[in-house]
C-alpha cells in the first residue's frame, strides 16, 4: 500500500488539495449567502451586481433593458423592451465557477506570484465572460425564445466551462510545478 501511495503521491496530493480548497471556499461562499439574507442587495451582493452590470451592457448595445427584484424567488428579473426574458439567480453570478477554477489552480500551484496573478486575472476573465454570456443569452432569449432550451442548457454553459477548461490547460502547460517536474 505504501509503495502504491508513493507511486501516485502527486495524484493524491492534487486530489486532496483540490477537495480541501474547494470545500473551504464553498463553505465560505455558503456563509456569505446565508449572511446576505435580508441585505439591501437582493438576493445577494454579487447576483445583484451581475444583474445591474448586465443591464448596463444591454443598454450599451442598444436595448431598453431593466432589472427588478423577482417577487416570488431570490433572483433578479431581466427585462428587455418590457418583455421578461430571464432570471439572474445566484448560480449566474459566476462565483461557483470561480471557486472551481481557483481550487484547480491552487491544486496545481506554481510560484506564488505567478499563481496569484493567474488566479486574479483568470477570475476577472471568468467574471467578464460570464457577464457577456448573460447579455448574449438575454438577447438570444429576447429574439429567439423558442431556442431557450439549447441556449441555456447547452451553448452558454459550454462557453463558460469551456473557457475554464482552457484556462486550466494553459496553466498546467505553462506555469504549474507539476508540468516542470515531469518535463
Amino acid at each position: 500500500m505504501k509503495a502504491l501511495f508513493l507511486k501516485y503521491k502527486s495524484v493524491v496530493t492534487f486530489i486532496l488539495t483540490f477537495l480541501t480548497v474547494y470545500f473551504i471556499l464553498t463553505l465560505v461562499y455558503k456563509f456569505y449567502l446565508d449572511y446576505s439574507e435580508g441585505s439591501i442587495y437582493y438576493p445577494d451582493y454579487f447576483t445583484n451586481l451581475v444583474s445591474k452590470q448586465c443591464n448596463v451592457l444591454l443598454h450599451a448595445v442598444g436595448y431598453d433593458a431593466s432589472v427588478i427584484p423577482h417577487p416570488d424567488e431570490p433572483s433578479m428579473k431581466l427585462i428587455i423592451n418590457d418583455k421578461f426574458v430571464a432570471r439572474v439567480v445566484e448560480g449566474c453570478n459566476s462565483i461557483s465557477v470561480i471557486i472551481l477554477f481557483i481550487s484547480f489552480i491552487i491544486a496545481f500551484a506554481g510560484k506564488f506570484k505567478a499563481t496569484f496573478l493567474y488566479l486574479l486575472s483568470g477570475s476577472v476573465l471568468i467574471y467578464t465572460v460570464n457577464l457577456l454570456r448573460i447579455v448574449i443569452l438575454s438577447i438570444g432569449l429576447y429574439n429567439y425564445p423558442w431556442r431557450r432550451e439549447i441556449l441555456h442548457t447547452v451553448i452558454f454553459p459550454l462557453i463558460i466551462y469551456g473557457m475554464v477548461f482552457l484556462l486550466w490547460m494553459f496553466w498546467v502547460n505553462r506555469f504549474s510545478k507539476i508540468e516542470k517536474a515531469n518535463a
